[in-house]
């Protein structure tokens, strides 16, 4: 009987052993944003993964995706993240900056309501960074513990 107890108890602590390293967090710290398939692939992968998303830091630009891409209940914010959100562009060869205004519009739909209203109510994707972070982020995502 004893020989039994052991083994379930060995069970449960394996399971959740196993559990918790499913779980493993995903951290931003800071990420000034960049090219968008690079962001694209990993949150998809994060995605597929069951990870969780810890923002901790500055998540600019492309990094926003992840609010497009990972589940919400699967994504946390500290006292320090900030989201920076403008529109959509591209750089050509000669370095000239181009907008993407149909992109930009792809991108603003993609977001969450609460996110893509927040936005809108502050002008909408411009060339001007938006910076959402302290109450206002803590009214639309859990706060990590």
């Amino acid at each position: 009987m004893m020989r039994i107890i052991f083994i379930l108890l060995l069970a449960i602590a394996l399971w959740f052993f196993a559990a918790r390293l499913a779980r493993a967090d995903v951290r931003i710290l800071s990420s000034p944003g960049g090219a968008v398939e690079p962001f694209i692939d990993l949150f998809d992968k994060v995605r597929t993964s069951g990870e969780r998303v810890v923002i901790d830091g500055p998540c600019m630009s492309a990094c926003t995706l992840v609010l497009s891409i990972v589940p919400s209940n699967r994504i946390c914010v500290t006292r320090r993240a900030v989201l920076g959100f403008h529109a959509a562009r591209s750089i050509d060869r000669r370095g000239h900056i181009y907008a993407e205004p149909e992109a930009s519009r792809l991108v603003l739909e993609a977001y969450p309501g609460p996110v893509r209203d927040w936005i809108i109510r502050r002008g909408g994707l411009t060339s001007h960074l938006l910076l959402l972070r302290g109450r206002e982020l803590a009214a639309m995502y859990r706060s990590c513990r």
